[in-house]
């Protein structure tokens, strides 16, 4: 049952780089674009959102790769061991990379905001971030559960 489950996981897992790849393909090139014709005299704000946009991506495929090396470790049963503790920490420090680096985008959603005279951009510009820093949140306490669970483990190995 547990192989079936991780299975399902690590299906997910690769799903979820799908949409974040087609997105990067198509919609990225044409905010770029959108950016530039908007703003002429800013024409730098169309690399910058290249920039930003395939630099997040690096940090979130990486992600991906530790929660796949993740249910590997639960696969294997190694699931409380400092592997699963790295893996966590790294996947909270990918989630605050991509949250930093879409927050430096953020003023680009507010010309955009005032241009189209629509406030609800700016809360689409916040989508990420915000949804990045509840990734590493539960990443980092994730982590420290983990680190407790596997002293208390190692505790009761050496009490018996």
């Amino acid at each position: 049952m547990e192989k079936v489950t991780t299975l399902f996981l690590k299906i997910a897992v690769i799903l979820l780089g799908v949409p974040i790849l087609v997105l990067c393909i198509f919609l990225v090139p044409e905010l770029g674009n959108v950016a530039g014709e908007l703003l002429p005299k800013f024409a730098f704000f169309k690399y910058w959102v290249y920039i930003v946009f395939y630099g997040s991506t690096i940090p979130f495929y990486f992600a991906l790769y530790q929660a796949f090396k993740l249910l590997r470790y639960i696969d294997k049963n190694k699931a409380f061991s400092d592997l699963s503790v790295i893996a966590l920490k790294k996947i909270k420090y990918c989630a605050i990379t991509i949250a930093c680096l879409h927050v430096l985008v953020l003023p680009l959603f507010y010309v955009f905001a005032e241009l189209d005279d629509a406030p609800g951009v700016i809360f689409v510009g916040l989508v990420v971030p915000f949804a990045s820093m509840v990734i590493a949140v539960f990443a980092a306490v994730l982590q420290k559960l983990l680190k407790e669970a596997i002293d208390i483990k190692s505790e009761n190995d050496l009490t018996v």
